[in-house]
């Protein structure tokens, strides 16, 4: 890739939004995420997603792999074929506050890119993967398949231009809860602009089918910490109201308020048993990628147990 990569050896999220290509993008990131897997010192972690897990006390000692016990000197099962099966569906919100972005792009192109390459990343799994992109409305609604020609597809409507004026998530997480019927994971990527309540009925709704939920929230850092410094016209991009906010005046009062419903949206999360990971735009894809590997991971467990069922 030409660009720039971190001391850490991450991509710097500018260079890689400036790529034009959504699959691209994703390509380049899985690549990165899979080489710093497999230079980790947690190699057992590393080989979650391969061919073999690591022994857990309760695993029929049957199944290890002595060979490669004697290349590793560590204890590792073959796995079968339905701990591999994960179903998840990506729900992505393209509604206009996610339009928003104080840096050189916006959080709806970061949620794209992150969506685009937890699917890259499923396809290289063998896994099935599904998207519902929503503001208002529904927008595509793309059942988890895993077969020739799906991972284009999703990629072609996470491309899609944002639209309609507002965000509902009570729509899209009802359509989910309806439609998606054998239990998997559900991923959800927004900016959470909706009050908890809400986001808190929807998810109970979801985690009573017996899905495993995600929630990637997706931020600006003008959001997080509000930085501005001078007064200025603000326009709604929800409602098209134009704002004059001073910013010495309202800072206060808005980091109160923005760290208020935080705490609800945490406080819901938890006692759902719902994974909430709280992204910066400024924040490379890579840790998003480990994000959801260590909730997925965790899944695979489950299904393991569960027999596939």
């Amino acid at each position: 890739m030409a660009g720039r990569v971190g001391v850490s050896g991450l991509i710097d999220p500018v260079v890689l939004m400036r790529i034009k290509s959504l699959h691209l993008r994703a390509r380049i990131v899985v690549q990165g995420f899979m080489s710093g897997l497999h230079r980790s010192p947690h190699h057992g972690f590393s080989v979650e997603f391969s061919e073999y897990r690591e022994y857990s006390p309760g695993d029929d000692p049957r199944h290890l792999d002595w060979k490669l016990f004697a290349r590793s000197d560590r204890y590792y099962i073959k796995r079968f074929e339905e701990e591999t099966n994960l179903r998840c569906t990506l729900v992505v919100d393209l509604s206009r506050s996610m339009g928003f972005g104080s840096i050189a792009y916006s959080k709806v192109e970061y949620a794209r890119t992150a969506a685009a390459t937890l699917a890259y990343f499923l396809s290289t799994q063998r896994d099935a993967a599904g998207l519902v992109t929503f503001d208002e409305r529904i927008g595509d609604f793309v059942p988890a398949r895993y077969r020739p020609g799906h991972l284009h597809r999703l990629m072609v409507c996470l491309e899609r231009a944002v639209a309609g004026q507002s965000t509902d998530i009570s729509t899209p997480l009802e359509q989910v809860a309806a439609t998606v019927r054998k239990r998997g994971m559900i991923v959800l990527i927004s900016d959470l602009l909706t009050p908890a309540e809400v986001l808190k009925t929807r998810l109970g709704f979801l985690r009573s089918q017996g899905h495993e939920v995600v929630i990637l929230r997706v931020l600006d850092p003008a959001e997080l910490d509000f930085g501005f410094e001078k007064a200025a016209t603000f326009v709604d991009l929800e409602t098209g109201r134009d704002l004059y906010i001073d910013p010495a005046a309202a800072r206060a009062q808005y980091r109160a308020n923005f760290a208020a419903h935080a705490r609800e949206v945490e406080e819901a999360c938890r006692s759902l048993g719902v994974d909430l990971h709280v992204l910066s735009t400024a924040r490379p894809l890579e840790l998003a990628s480990f994000d959801f590997l260590h909730s997925s991971a965790h899944l695979r467990r489950m299904i393991a147990r569960a027999g596939g069922h």
